[in-house]
């Protein structure tokens, strides 16, 4: 497996509209994508930085993983993507290094991709997503 970019960094926000019009106002950037992604339970809007983006996460519901993570620690940094070719072949060989996986099976994602998570005990108490990318994006 090989890590070939930083795909995202992940922030969980109580209100969307109000921290995207802070990254509007203070640093000028504006998110390419925003969608719902029920299947994770977040509203996401992807801000593009660079060949990476600034992933800003508010959960559905209070009773979601992001919503869960806002109510025990508050907004900021939630987890860090990495893009892989192939997320099949990650999670297998991650598994064989005796990775704590969070997903033994992709799931889908936002931007049409597959991703999945590493457990933070895995490395360095920080949550990991992998994400394949569809061809489209």
């Amino acid at each position: 497996m090989r890590l070939y970019n930083v795909d995202h960094v992940g922030i969980a926000v109580f209100d969307l509209d109000a921290a995207l019009s802070d990254y509007e106002r203070l640093y000028g950037v504006f998110p390419l994508y925003r969608e719902t992604v029920e299947a994770q339970g977040v509203e996401e809007a992807m801000i593009p930085v660079g060949g990476s983006f600034v992933q800003l996460l508010q959960p559905l519901s209070a009773d979601s993983p992001v919503g869960r993570f806002l109510a025990s620690r508050g907004e900021g940094l939630h987890h860090l993507a990495f893009a892989v070719d192939d997320i099949e072949v990650a999670l297998s060989e991650l598994a064989e290094q005796g990775a704590r996986l969070v997903d033994t099976v992709p799931r889908s994602g936002g931007r049409g991709a597959r991703i999945a998570f590493v457990h933070p005990s895995t490395l360095g108490g920080t949550l990991v997503e992998l994400v394949e990318l569809s061809h489209d994006h």
